[in-house]
């Protein structure tokens, strides 16, 4: 049903993970609603869920610059995007 597409472990698991963060934010949403809004370092007013977003499009970033400049392995670009993360949800 759906082999129309190389479903991988790895590729299973990175949306496994973008759910079960989506998931664990909407549970803190509900416990604490309002989504805690903070003025970041970029001068942007951002809630959680804009910290998520801007994490995994840095995190793509990240990987994408990696595979052109680099190539394999994708260890070191794993741990920069764990940085960038940390950094989104502490100072952005």
């Amino acid at each position: 049903m759906l082999s129309w597409m190389a479903w991988t472990w790895p590729t299973a698991l990175v949306f496994i993970g973008i759910f079960a963060a989506i998931g664990v934010l909407t549970a803190i949403e509900i416990k604490y609603p309002g989504g805690h809004a903070r003025k970041g370092i970029l001068g942007l007013t951002t809630t959680r869920g804009d910290r998520l977003f801007l994490t995994l499009l840095g995190t793509s970033y990240i990987f994408l610059a990696w595979l052109g400049l680099f190539g394999m392995p994708l260890w070191w670009p794993l741990g920069l995007s764990v940085l960038w993360g940390l950094f989104c949800f502490w100072k952005v």
